[in-house]
């Protein structure tokens, strides 16, 4: 597991970095702490602390009791300088939350306490977590100082639009909630191991241990599509797109940079993962054909129609004027998972997905995986129970 330090800086949304770092503890990750003094007035050291089992530090020329190294480290015989140490011991530094004025620092490289001198020091992946007013957000100076750190290689995440700090107020400027700020700090690790070629012993994780998917380019598929009647009515399914989200954050957890095609799905999106918001089966098709040739590993989890109406009405078909009935003639959608795999590289993992009920559901699965020419068909057995069973992994596991 990682060893990740955290900086506090002033903000009431300090309060979600303890929750960050409970969480980050449980995932099996080592946490050291720095505050600025100003994040003490929201969040005292003893509380950091008490999770962590390590001293939280403060000031530059504060004593560190560990001498720069985490929990469970061997403790050098030298007293190290804090700023230096715990930054090269560590594998990712991430600020959450970054205030306004730390992040305006960040951008001149400014390094006036201890905080910043560690990030001025840093080496690792840094993951800047901005929480302030919303003013504050969309003042020019705070958008530019954002691209400046971004430009010297720091990942900063969006802040999360909803209530603020005040009374009443409400807008962009919120502290990602604390699973998001764990999920964008793991994607930072993996994409910093250079990696390796993709390969079913790979991601089989042969020769013992998890290697993770650093270098991997993963393209997953979610949600249902939705194919016009009209203006307002379509034909579509009851995806709700959580598979294919589930499995875009795993692969992201693992390092792999990951493309999300969702078609209609309104679910929470993990900062790191890309996303590209289609509604019909032929936009999902176009989106899919353009990414599909830097991918390695295709998770096809969408539900695609297969049928679409053959002549889509302009407007709102009024029910008055259609009488007792409304007739709709249906034509095929084009089958892109075939298409996918008609064009597929050597090396590149392609894998299917199929909803069935009844005994002759893992019987159509095996034909799926057959007919289309992949790798693995995952099979949900039952609609209603939506239970995964994984059919004919070709040494997949």
């Amino acid at each position: 597991m990682a060893r990740i330090l955290l900086g506090v800086t002033g903000g009431i949304a300090a309060y979600k970095a303890l929750e960050f770092t409970r969480l980050a503890m449980a995932a099996g990750h080592a946490v050291r702490v720095v505050q600025t003094e100003a994040s003490t007035r929201f969040v005292g050291t003893a509380s950091f602390a008490g999770i962590t089992g390590a001293p939280v530090l403060i000031d530059e020329w504060e004593r560190d009791p560990m001498r720069g190294v985490f929990p469970g480290q061997p403790v050098p015989a030298h007293e190290p300088l804090s700023h230096l140490e715990l930054v090269a011991r560590a594998d990712v530094f991430l600020i959450a939350p970054a205030s306004a004025n730390t992040l305006a620092k960040l951008a001149a490289g400014l390094a006036d306490n201890l905080l910043t001198a560690a990030a001025l020091a840093c080496r690792q992946p840094l993951v800047v977590a901005p929480a302030m007013n919303d003013a504050m957000w969309e003042h020019p100076a705070t958008q530019d100082n954002v691209l400046r750190v971004r430009a010297r290689g720091a990942t900063v995440l969006e802040p999360g639009t909803g209530a603020l700090g005040s009374i009443g107020e409400h807008g962009a400027g919120r502290l990602p909630e604390p699973p998001e700020l764990l999920a964008a700090v793991e994607a930072a690790i993996g994409r910093s191991d250079p990696g390796t070629a993709p390969s079913r012993d790979r991601l089989n994780g042969a020769g013992g241990g998890d290697p993770g998917w650093s270098g991997l380019s993963v393209l997953v598929t979610a949600g249902g599509t939705q194919e016009p009647i009209d203006a307002v009515r379509y034909v579509g399914n009851r995806s709700s797109g959580r598979m294919g989200f589930a499995l875009a954050d795993d692969a992201a957890r693992r390092g792999a940079r990951v493309a999300v095609v969702a078609a209609n799905v309104l679910l929470p999106r993990t900062p790191g993962v890309e996303y590209l918001d289609v509604q019909t089966a032929a936009e999902l098709r176009e989106a899919c054909l353009a990414a599909f040739d830097g991918a390695d590993v295709v998770l096809m989890a969408a539900a695609v129609a297969d049928y679409r109406p053959a002549h889509p009405i302009a407007g709102k078909v009024k029910k008055d004027a259609q009488g007792e009935a409304l007739a709709l003639e249906l034509e095929r959608t084009a089958d892109v998972l075939s298409e996918l795999a008609g064009r597929r590289r050597a090396g590149q993992l392609l894998i299917g997905f199929a909803a069935e009920s009844g005994e002759g559901a893992v019987a159509y699965g095996r034909g799926k995986l057959e007919r289309k020419h992949l790798d693995a068909v995952v099979v949900n057995d039952d609609v209603e129970r939506a239970s995964d069973a994984l059919v004919a992994l070709m040494g997949i596991s």
